[in-house]
């Protein structure tokens, strides 16, 4: 299982975007009340299982908790907000964001490596 890290402040972003220069980060923007989002979220912690040889950050972000959060990154990357997302940030930027059943872990991992 992904071993996913809490995004629950706006301090963090800064954190997040300063730590995708070095490697890249996820971020997966998850709704506990959508069953969408849940399946969404199985189905991306089953893939990594099989794909656990690529580095990079994972942070869930509980919108429901932590709304103000999901708002800035929508605001800062220019993304309009979904549940459940997806945002994949590399050198401070966000190359990457999918939302409902187009999140697929082998095809965002296939993209962080074309970069």
């Amino acid at each position: 299982m992904m071993n996913w890290q809490s995004l629950s402040s706006l301090d963090e972003i800064n954190q997040l975007l300063k730590k995708s220069f070095d490697q890249p980060v996820l971020i997966f923007k998850h709704s506990t009340r959508c069953s969408i989002s849940s399946t969404v979220l199985n189905r991306f912690e089953t893939k990594w299982k099989a794909n656990q040889d690529f580095k990079f950050e994972g942070y869930l972000l509980d919108l429901l908790n932590y709304r103000m959060v999901s708002n800035e990154l929508a605001s800062t990357f220019e993304v309009q907000h979904e549940s459940p997302q997806v945002l994949v940030l590399v050198n401070g930027k966000c190359v990457n964001h999918k939302n409902h059943y187009e999140i697929d872990l082998e095809e965002i991992l296939t993209e962080i490596k074309s970069i």
